[in-house]
């Protein structure tokens, strides 16, 4: 039995920013290109807007989120958390997050998931649901169902 080998050293593994809403991801290292232990992605929220889809948890991985430019509003556990350049938040696994983004600017995070348990397969399908949604509101279930597959739990509360 061999041990799996990293094909090499690759600089931004994809250039493709996938629209989740209102979100833009841009995946800078995948779990394919870690050996499965972090995944990075850039995160643009535009002024006004916030996470697509209910309150989550997850209990395998952490989730950090570092400022790049403008204020993300995080909420975990309840509490109103912001985010701006510079700073850096981890949200513990099982917490329940979510995030909104209050003021004028767009923001920019800079978000890390360890170990790499969800990359952009993920947010491809979430964002296919949404705009197979043509505006209108998705199907609750399906975002549900592919939530699960990847490890997420929609709150029964609100973050």
């Amino acid at each position: 039995m061999s041990t799996p080998q990293l094909a090499g050293p690759v600089v931004n593994p994809a250039e493709e920013t996938i629209t989740v809403g209102p979100l833009g991801i841009r995946f800078l290292l995948t779990g394919e290109n870690s050996s499965g232990s972090i995944a990075a992605f850039e995160m643009t929220v535009p002024a006004g807007d916030g996470l697509p889809a209910p309150p989550h948890s997850h209990a395998a991985y952490e989730e950090t989120i570092y400022g790049l430019s403008g204020v993300l509003t995080m909420k975990v556990e309840g509490e109103a958390i912001e985010i701006g350049p510079g700073q850096t938040l981890c949200i513990p696994r099982g917490a329940v997050h979510s995030f909104q983004n209050r003021a004028a600017q767009d923001a920019k995070t800079l978000c890390v998931i360890t170990p790499a348990a969800i990359g952009p397969e993920y947010f491809r399908e979430v964002a296919a649901v949404l705009k197979a949604a043509a505006g209108g509101p998705p199907d609750r279930a399906k975002i549900a169902e592919i939530m699960h597959r990847y490890g997420l739990k929609p709150a029964m509360h609100s973050a």
